[in-house]
């Protein structure tokens, strides 16, 4: 079935997404905070909001775009998400995301969709920026344009020999994708085996990309800004293989200038990267 271009360019309307201290401390569980971060996982200390928690508010309006197009859904995966943060989020409000779908664009037999997102609090202010590629397998050959690359302000140094700035470690849970899962992405490719190996992945339900981002996140607050989430201004991730619940994700962060670093993340259970390219700055 062919995608629909006719939403390319129209901004959806405005969702409101109110939220409570609950939810985002739901949401740092998801991404694997410890207690040992328990400024974002305890109410008493406000809590505080960690910013990849932008991606929440942006889902719904993006996947209303998606489906509007006709993807098969049980055939998306995530590609890359980009983030930059303007305001800190509150430990509890509302907020307001509009979604614009780029293009579709055409990548031989996968079609790859980018969704550039808003999010504004209730005055007005911008508070963080999304940009979303959602890949549609067997959805390309169309003879579209292939998707534009967006700019890297830190790209990977070129020296081979060179030893990251930081490394972070992190043991995942066997139900990690079912914890993060409730923070509004409940597609069953991350819950039900039987689904998952339907449409490809006979090894059982995949970690949700953006699960694995927002433990890159915590992982590069950790070694680029004193463990304070707060100092980072933006973070991207190009996924490039699956995670599943219980790998241990290991992140290493090569500095490239004094307020950007370059990022890749990889599984220690098998030799391959599953974030490459990625990159985060600070404020």
């Amino acid at each position: 079935m062919a995608l629909d271009h006719s939403i390319i360019g129209k901004r959806s309307d405005p969702m409101l997404h109110a939220y409570e201290a609950r939810d985002t401390i739901l949401y740092a569980l998801g991404v694997g905070a410890k207690k040992s971060e328990i400024d974002y996982l305890y109410e008493g200390k406000g809590p505080k909001v960690l910013p990849s928690f932008a991606v929440v508010p942006m889902f719904e309006p993006m996947f209303r775009q998606l489906s509007s197009t006709g993807a098969d859904l049980s055939m998306v995966v995530h590609g890359a998400q980009t983030v930059r943060i303007h305001k800190p989020f509150a430990a509890n409000g509302k907020v307001l995301t509009t979604s614009v779908l780029r293009g579709i664009y055409d990548m031989r037999k996968w079609a790859t969709l980018v969704f550039d997102m808003e999010t504004k609090d209730e005055s007005g202010v911008l508070v963080a920026e999304n940009t979303a590629q959602i890949i549609v397998r067997d959805a390309g050959g169309f003879g579209g344009s292939p998707a534009p690359k967006d700019e890297n302000p830190a790209p990977k140094p070129k020296d081979k020999e060179r030893a990251p700035d930081f490394v972070e470690e992190e043991l995942t849970s066997p139900e990690q994708a079912l914890l993060y899962r409730l923070s509004g992405d409940r597609n069953p490719l991350h819950a039900d085996p039987e689904f998952a190996a339907k449409v490809g992945f006979a090894e059982g339900p995949i970690l949700h990309g953006l699960c694995t981002f927002g433990y890159m996140v915590r992982h590069a607050a950790k070694g680029m800004a004193g463990a304070d989430p707060s100092k980072l201004s933006g973070f991207c991730a190009p996924f490039r293989r699956p995670v599943w619940p219980g790998d241990t994700i290991v992140t290493k962060g090569y500095k490239v200038t004094d307020k950007a670093y370059a990022l890749e993340v990889s599984v220690k259970e098998r030799p391959e990267a599953v974030i490459i390219g990625g990159w985060a700055t600070l404020s």
